[in-house]
């Protein structure tokens, strides 16, 4: 019986290295600029996601709702570029 490695599972991350470095202007500040990478990245949010198992059908929902929420945030930046 021969196994087949998953070379690229569907629902796999691509790594990309966050990176902030530290000047003379201090390591608070460093910090602060990492925990808006991260939160702009989206890292927490996915940590948060894929913390407990999602059911297919729970994921499709998410997946509408969120392109739903897309959408809506396009619609309306159309209407406000229009202008």
């Amino acid at each position: 019986m021969t196994e087949t490695p998953i070379v690229n599972p569907p629902e796999a991350l691509e790594a990309r290295s966050l990176e902030v470095k530290v000047d003379e202007r201090g390591l608070e500040r460093a910090v602060r600029k990492l925990r808006r990478l991260i939160a702009s990245e989206g890292v927490l949010r996915e940590m948060k996601r894929r913390r407990f198992y999602e059911k297919p059908s729970e994921r499709r929902k998410r997946k509408e709702r969120e392109a739903a929420r897309r959408r809506k945030r396009r619609m309306k930046r159309a209407m406000y570029d229009n202008d």
